[in-house]
């Protein structure tokens, strides 16, 4: 009779051993990770700030029409102390609360028509956006800055999507006399966490002299409805304890905000980052200088911007086997500086941009020299007053262009035949 083994009572084949090894192996070290994911301390920032939101931001991505996030929309029927209007919200419910912010439009103007294009931009971006129709369209500044407290305060308490917004974190924004009412908005409700005026005016007296928001003006270099002068002068008011930006758009005439655009977004975005998710990744783009100034003709800062409860990185402390030094101090860079870039350029003719930047003192004024090369010549040049001797050039700030902070910038720009260089510029300051 044939011998059968008994396969029951052998061991396994070493093969079979084998495979078995490698899975309770495989096995143990995808628990052990999961446990040590699961002890370890979350990052240092995610631990200070639980509201960032989204990946790390590049020029890119902030000046992209849409950010990472899905976003949905609601409308808003009339009461409650505003004309009813829009809402747009992230639709991700992983990320808890998010920062909110109210939009009211200018005089006469409907939101729909002007400022709803914001609205899903803003939420892909991680903020809920309520667009705020006024009860009136003749409704000026006073009854604005109402309606926009109201829409807030609807947003918070009794929206739909009031479970999915923070309360203490919320901003204003508005065009024209919706910028003036954001204004307003912002002195009676000084726990507000930000506040972006685009165009802001209104007839009478409008002033930043008690604001305690932190505060963005967004203006027009065309604008002759609320010209360069008169915003120039608002922001003159404005305190210097309060965070403050100034931003000019080349070329932007009163109704530029009305249409979509990223020039006024990768400003705008950047500001209620760091005010309203205290995001401190987001201050690159407005510090020391604007990181991407295409497009933009003036710019003032106050930099560095701090959200609440934060403070400036201490320097490094010198390692304790290193001998200590001492160290002359430096001497104080000021007077301005100018560098150059080349915009675009085409055959036979090319834009170029200067940003002038302070130095750790404020001026008044500030002139830009440098000398043409071969075949350039300079057809036209904005926010600045041109001369030329030869291949000499000599720019002069505009009359509303020459006060600029410490650390603070302006630009000008400029069309020219010829080909493109990198010319040697010379900034003096007054």
């Amino acid at each position: 009779m044939a011998h059968v083994p008994n396969t029951t009572s052998n061991p396994a084949p070493a093969a079979w051993r084998g495979r078995l090894v490698a899975c309770l192996a495989i096995t143990v070290l995808t628990v052990a990770a999961a446990v040590l994911a699961i002890l370890a301390p979350p990052s240092a920032y995610a631990a200070d700030n639980p509201y960032q939101r989204g990946p790390d931001p590049t020029v890119a991505s902030v000046a992209a029409t849409r950010g990472t996030f899905a976003t949905a929309q609601l409308t808003v029927p009339a009461g409650n102390g505003f004309g009813g209007g829009y809402i747009y919200y992230p639709t991700d419910t992983g990320h808890g609360t998010w920062g909110a912010v109210a939009i009211v439009p200018g005089y006469s103007a409907l939101f729909a028509d002007e400022e709803a294009w914001m609205g899903p931009w803003l939420a892909s971006f991680g903020f809920v956006v309520i667009g705020v129709e006024t009860i009136t369209r003749s409704d000026g500044a006073d009854a604005r800055a109402t309606e926009l407290l109201a829409a807030l305060d609807y947003l918070t308490q009794r929206s739909a999507v009031r479970d999915r917004v923070d309360p203490t974190r919320l901003a204003v924004m508005g065009h024209s006399a919706g910028g003036a009412g954001t204004i307003l908005a912002a002195e009676r409700r000084p726990s507000l966490k930000a506040a972006v005026g685009l165009a802001p005016g209104t007839p009478g007296t409008l002033s930043l002299a008690t604001d305690k928001v932190p505060m963005m003006v967004i203006g027009g270099q065309t604008d002759p409805t609320v010209t360069p002068a008169y915003l120039d002068n608002l922001y003159a008011g404005m305190p210097t304890t309060t965070p403050s930006d100034f931003v000019q758009i080349a070329g932007a005439d009163h109704l530029f905000f009305t249409r979509a655009n990223n020039t006024e977004m990768k400003v705008l975005i950047p500001w209620l980052k760091i005010f309203l998710d205290n995001d401190t990744r987001y201050t690159q783009f407005l510090c020391p200088s604007l990181a991407d100034p295409s497009g933009i003709s003036l710019y003032r800062s106050k930099c560095p911007y701090l959200p609440p409860g934060t403070t400036s990185p201490s320097p490094p402390s010198p390692s304790p086997s290193s001998p200590s030094q001492s160290v002359s101090p430096s001497t104080p860079v000021t007077g301005c500086t100018a560098g150059y870039r080349t915009v675009g350029s085409w055959p036979g003719g090319f834009q170029g941009e200067v940003t002038v930047t302070a130095g750790s003192a404020a001026i008044s004024g500030w002139t830009v020299g440098w000398t043409l090369g071969s075949g350039q010549t300079i057809t036209q040049l904005w926010n600045g007053a041109l001369t030329t001797s030869g291949s000499a050039v000599t720019v002069r700030n505009a009359s509303y262009s020459g006060s600029v902070p410490a650390g603070g910038s302006v630009v000008f720009g400029f069309l020219a035949n010829g080909t493109p260089s990198a010319p040697v510029l010379a900034c003096a300051s007054r």
